[in-house]
């Protein structure tokens, strides 16, 4: 473990300690190279900020709100308060992000807009604001994903979006990312790549992560209202590449009295060679243009991840996550397909929100947490379940 120096913020390099930086092709370095030298100016304009903040309240529907679960509350003898990103339009966390990479885009001079995707969230976040600004879309989803998340498959497409699939590895979100950088490197001077995650070259994990600390900041003045504190005793968020637990954390990074839970998912188990909780399994490499942790072979070849669920589904973990698990700033746990399912369908039936899978492993945590009674608890309720309905169908004679 190495050791933590505050504040955690990114160097100029594109590092989080010695996570980070830009491994990219070389027909790539104008466009990173562009966006590095004119993202901070761009969201710093008055201008920005005031279409950014406008989008943000009358198109997204920002605040969410701060709910006190009550019988959540009761039952783990907390207090236990969920950060409603499911009420955003379009139904998760993923809009805050696209909504300002967009407006990133058309700042540049950027024409055409790709993504990738795997439970689908993101990419009809990026279909949604690309109908909003006119501008065309494709977006790359994996041929397993897209099979599992129809639903927002015919979202995107309604929305105006070519979806293509991935056809290579696991058909998943790692074999989407991939495709999308190669058309990236295809159409290098029109298009803008609105990455989903923390993850990618510098300055992606930056921008996102900025982009989505809306979602701590609005915390900190709800909590202020409601418990005389903006820090909570626990933050708890599920992590893919990490941008939901990016935006949850960003606010108290520097706050280390403020216990910040990073929560994967485990599939059939962290050592049943079906599993996507990379933290455990994962060793220092690089994946889609950063060095961070990622599940690998001794001789450097991915480990194809798993999980039930599409947005998990990733072999490695944003840079500032793995600088953030490395140093201890923030605790990882691992969670099973099997408890997410028994977290989601308590949820369900304990406070009237279906979630999404990805969230549901974030609720799965407080099974594996100790903590004081009284705490004030945190847990970002990133997306809603809707699209998860074929899969929660599958286990309802199991509850």
């Amino acid at each position: 473990m190495t050791t933590l120096s505050f504040p955690i913020t990114v160097d100029e390099q594109g590092y989080y300690g010695e996570f980070g930086g830009a491994f990219i092709p070389e027909m790539l370095y104008p466009n990173v190279r562009e966006l590095k030298e004119n993202y901070l100016q761009i969201m710093a304009q008055p201008a920005f900020q005031d279409t950014f903040n406008k989008l943000l309240k009358d198109f997204v529907g920002r605040p969410t709100p701060l709910y006190l679960a009550e019988r959540l509350s009761a039952q783990y003898k907390a207090q236990i308060f969920l950060k409603r990103e499911d009420l955003n339009h379009t139904g998760a966390h993923k809009i805050n992000n696209t909504i300002g990479q967009i407006l990133v885009a058309k700042a540049l001079g950027k024409t055409r807009i790709i993504a990738e995707t795997g439970a689908g969230q993101h990419g009809v976040a990026t279909a949604t604001v690309c109908a909003l600004m006119d501008m065309p879309c494709v977006i790359y989803m994996g041929e397993v994903d897209i099979a599992r998340q129809a639903p927002n498959v015919a979202r995107m497409r309604m929305l105006g979006a070519e979806v293509r699939p991935a056809t290579s590895g696991s058909k998943t979100l790692k074999d989407a990312t991939n495709e999308a950088i190669r058309d990236w490197i295809n159409n290098p001077t029109d298009t803008h790549y609105i990455i989903g995650s923390v993850v990618g070259p510098h300055p992606y994990p930056d921008m996102v992560a900025r982009f989505q600390s809306v979602i701590s900041e609005e915390t900190c003045w709800q909590l202020q209202e409601v418990t005389g504190s903006p820090d909570p005793d626990l933050v708890i968020a599920c992590v893919g590449g990490g941008s939901n637990a990016a935006g949850s954390y960003y606010h108290y990074l520097d706050k280390p009295q403020v216990r910040l839970i990073a929560v994967e998912a485990a599939g059939h188990g962290v050592d049943s060679g079906e599993s996507a909780a990379t933290s455990v399994l994962g060793s220092k490499g690089i994946i889609h243009g950063s060095r961070t942790l990622l599940m690998q072979t001794p001789d450097g070849q991915i480990i194809e991840p798993y999980s039930i669920s599409a947005g998990l589904d990733y072999p490695g973990i944003g840079p500032l996550h793995a600088h953030l698990i490395q140093t201890g700033r923030a605790e990882a746990v691992s969670i099973t397909d099997q408890e997410a399912m028994d977290a989601a369908f308590h949820l369900s039936r304990t406070e009237g929100i279906i979630p999404a899978l990805e969230t549901a492993h974030a609720f799965a945590a407080l099974d594996k947490l100790t903590f004081n009674p009284d705490d004030v608890i945190v847990i970002n309720l990133s997306g809603r379940g809707d699209k998860d309905l074929a899969t929660y169908i599958e286990f309802l004679d199991q509850f």
